[in-house]
């Protein structure tokens, strides 16, 4: 559903933890949730005091061909403009 996504969204407005803590924990609670083949998580955050953190996280299942999909991804994460979001 949308709206309880929305809402787990929005519960991590207030915490203080790193951005790239944030978007570990999204991404464990995804794969424990769904059990996906493969999943993205890339958090778009917006900059604070002129430095924009925009961190990135994948997961491929264990043993099938979406762990080596995985690990491709995520060497070329930053290399290759995947798509243009504008936060900024």
């Amino acid at each position: 559903e949308s709206k309880s996504l929305k809402l787990y969204l929005v519960s991590f407005r207030n915490h203080g933890d790193f951005h790239e803590d944030v978007v570990n924990v999204i991404m464990k609670d995804l794969v424990k949730l769904m059990n996906p083949k493969y999943i993205e998580v890339w958090g778009k955050f917006l900059p604070r005091g002129g430095i924009s953190i925009d961190p990135y996280t994948n997961y491929g299942r264990p043993g099938t061909k979406y762990e080596k999909l995985a690990e491709h991804r995520f060497m070329e994460h930053d290399l290759v403009a995947m798509d243009k979001v504008d936060n900024r």
